[in-house]
């Protein structure tokens, strides 16, 4: 076996890649639970990618089969609704542990120097993922799936010049159709998963390069030992592997909870207007996205007022491509002279508080219908969301911060 290994590893470095990025891969010593969550993205990574190829083989991507598929996927496939449900799960999955581990990326500074490209690269993969649920969403041509990729997709409609015939290049067609499903359906189970794999590897080779972040900000290549391993480092293998499978039984349990109890959760993982047929002559009484996307179809509503000649419409897509748009040049607007929370003060402290509040308000507001005064909340909480990254360079700045220690405090 190990002459096998080393004729391999003579043609292949698999030996030199485990070492590198697992077995000789240093760690700081001091994660605590918020690191879990980048694992966890991945676990659920896996499990769509496996219950996605599953599904395929017995969905039918045309509009006078599609809802009908899910339906026999549900009822007449062996295991069928256990696949189903492990996929429509896993997609909630994962938008709570990107958000959660993107959240833990504000609290500790993992967007600063020397990890912009890390936090660059995870930025462009929630992108590719918000594109990725998108194009699912509409797989299974239920009411809600229709009607909100009607919505969506006539957003586009919005800009000025190009608005219309960029939304009929992306439908394809005239109205949703089953050119559209089929569209999407290629999309969804072929080009962006690549896209998203590749994006996974290279967010991964650049964090392993600079070397991980930790809740201290301090950065433990800068003290070695003669061997020239970091004095407040481990191995990440087997250390932190094993310390993550601790979270991944602690998730297993919460995400099989759901699955096998609740796996609509109460109308925000699967609406109950998706239970029927999608029928272009009857719209929902409300049509709202999934959970994930909430937020910023808030922000698209909280924007009433029309402006230099363009109307509310247009300028709620470009708020909301702003919100997103903003995040990729974070690196650039915290001016702090530390990365983590533990050591900035009582300013940027209450900054993240009012940010994160004001995210899940808009969230909440977003799945419900609107009115007058919801779309005060939304506009008040959309004004908050932004003045965090606007404001951003001058309190990060004045902000009274603690000194950081040398060395990793545990």
């Amino acid at each position: 076996m190990q002459k096998l290994v080393e004729w391999i590893d003579a043609r292949l470095p698999v030996v030199t890649a485990f070492e590198k990025h697992m077995s000789k891969y240093y760690a700081p010593k001091n994660f605590n639970m918020w690191y879990f969550f980048g694992s966890l993205s991945l676990l659920v990574l896996v499990n769509q990618l496996v219950t996605g190829i599953w599904l395929t083989m017995s969905y039918n991507p045309s509009a006078e089969g599609a809802f009908a598929s899910v339906e026999y996927i549900m009822r007449d496939v062996e295991y069928g609704w256990l696949l189903r449900y492990l996929h429509s799960t896993g997609a909630s999955a994962f938008f709570v542990c990107v958000y959660l581990h993107m959240f833990r990326g504000l609290m500790y500074g993992s967007y600063r120097k020397p990890r912009e490209l890390v936090w660059i690269f995870g930025m462009t993969i929630y992108l590719c993922l918000m594109a990725e649920a998108f194009m699912g969403y509409l797989l299974p041509w239920g009411q809600m799936s229709y009607w909100g990729a009607q919505v969506i997709v006539n957003l586009f409609g919005a800009i000025p010049g190009i608005g219309e015939d960029l939304a009929l290049w992306i439908r394809g067609d005239y109205l949703i159709s089953g050119i559209t499903l089929n569209r999407f359906f290629a999309l969804h189970v072929v080009a962006l998963p690549i896209v998203l794999l590749a994006l996974v590897v290279l967010h991964l080779l650049a964090l392993h390069e600079v070397g991980s972040n930790n809740p201290d900000g301090v950065e433990i290549k800068k003290n070695k030992n003669a061997q020239g391993i970091p004095l407040d480092g481990i191995p990440f293998h087997p250390y932190y592997t094993v310390h993550d499978l601790v979270a991944v039984v602690v998730f297993l349990f919460v995400f099989c909870g759901v699955v096998f109890f609740m796996p609509e959760m109460g109308g925000f993982f699967l609406e109950k207007p998706n239970f029927e047929p999608a029928n272009p002559l009857k719209t929902p009484e409300h049509i709202a996205p999934v959970w994930y996307f909430t937020p910023f179809y808030a922000m698209l509503r909280a924007v009433t007022v029309n402006l230099l000649g363009l109307p509310a419409k247009f300028w709620g897509v470009v708020v909301m491509g702003a919100a997103i748009a903003i995040l990729f040049v974070l690196p650039w607007l915290d001016r702090s002279p530390v990365k983590s929370i533990r050591y900035k003060g009582w300013i940027s402290k209450l900054a993240l508080l009012l940010f994160a509040v004001s995210f899940v308000i808009l969230g909440y507001l977003g799945a419900l219908p609107s009115t007058p005064g919801r779309t005060a909340l939304a506009q008040a909480t959309t004004a908050i969301y932004f003045a965090y990254f606007i404001l951003m360079p001058w309190f990060s700045k004045i902000d009274k911060t603690k000194p950081v220690p040398e060395r990793v405090t545990g």
